[in-house]
């Protein structure tokens, strides 16, 4: 009796048009909004000083957006940047109401998000606890310290303390050849150098690696642990450096600033193509979904649509996104 050998069966790889319309979801989503907005509200969403709204309403999420990106990609998950960025703001007002300047300022604000940074991914590694639980501890944690800090209240730093990062995110900039704010322009070197990190060099292969497959990443020498620490690190960073801009934009320190914040970096990441499930996703299409973000919620404002539903959009975005994601990637397991 012959015994005819069955051939190994290999997981069906994404053809070219599947990697094509992954990439472009993005600025097809990002498009419907302005079209949508531009249809509704002509006038106002489409004029220069709306575009001068958007782009600082970016720099926020966007920088935020960035650290998260590395930290999904690598399979994990923060949940706690929404209140490491109230903590950042409340230590850098604490910094100039202590007569300092806005610099040191902006390295209290830096440092005091790295610190969360690198506890979450010390936890996360050492402690081997999920990145869920690790960061939503972390949530909890730093809300609260950020109201201890500022004492239930505003920290309210003297006005000419706060010139320098006011007129970092200032939409009306000085010179007016710039055309947008400061912070938009350093967002887009930030969002430049993150995307040669993640694709060019040794440390970006190792965290789509660990993202993709981390006990093989493992077997192949990579240092996980310590790339896991450096991710949160820099998630950190990202978090540090948008309490710093929060801080310039309200001229306050703020313990109760960006609840729920989380959800749009998280959602910006995902619309931008990036796989909850780890391995998958860039910088460029982070940005686009960041801009997305802001796109949506600046046109809800002129249209007067309540924050309420700019939430449940938000959210439902996010629902669909990962929900596509998980039927790419059961078709690809066949």
């Amino acid at each position: 009796m012959n015994i005819e050998a069955t051939p190994d069966v290999e997981p069906m790889k994404p053809g070219w048009i599947g990697r094509v319309g992954r990439l472009a979801a993005p600025f097809i989503g990002l498009f419907l909004v302005i079209g949508i907005f531009t249809a509704v509200e002509p006038q106002a969403f489409a004029s220069v000083r709306n575009a001068q709204t958007i782009a600082v309403q970016t720099v926020v999420v966007g920088i935020g957006a960035i650290g998260m990106c590395f930290v999904i990609v690598s399979g994990g998950i923060d949940l706690s940047i929404g209140s490491v960025i109230a903590l950042a703001s409340v230590t850098g007002a604490l910094t100039l109401d202590a007569g300092h300047a806005p610099t040191s300022a902006l390295l209290v604000a830096a440092g005091t998000g790295m610190a969360c940074g690198l506890l979450n991914g010390g936890l996360v590694t050492a402690l081997r606890i999920p990145p869920f639980i690790v960061t939503l501890g972390m949530l909890g944690i730093a809300r609260g310290l950020a109201k201890l800090l500022a004492g239930n209240q505003r920290i309210a730093p003297p006005p000419e303390s706060v010139g320098w990062l006011e007129g970092f995110v200032d939409k009306t900039p000085e010179p007016t050849w710039l055309l947008t704010a400061p912070a938009a322009w350093c967002l887009l070197v930030i969002a430049v150098i993150a995307g040669l990190v993640l694709r060019r060099t040794p440390f970006g292969v190792h965290v789509v690696a660990i993202g993709s497959s981390e006990s093989t990443a493992r077997l192949c020498g990579v240092a996980v642990r310590r790339t896991k620490i450096i991710v949160y690190l820099l998630c950190g960073l990202g978090a540090g450096l948008a309490g710093a801009v929060t801080l310039g934009r309200l001229g306050v320190g703020d313990p109760t600033t960006a609840v729920g914040l989380e959800l749009q970096i998280i959602a910006a990441v995902v619309i931008g193509g990036a796989s909850l499930s780890g391995g998958e996703g860039g910088i460029l299409g982070t940005m686009i979904g960041a801009f997305m973000l802001s796109a949506l919620s600046a046109g809800c404002t002129l249209a007067g649509i309540d924050n309420s539903v700019q939430e449940i959009i938000i959210g439902g975005i996010i629902v669909a996104a990962v929900t596509i994601d998980g039927i790419r990637q059961r078709r690809h397991r066949v």
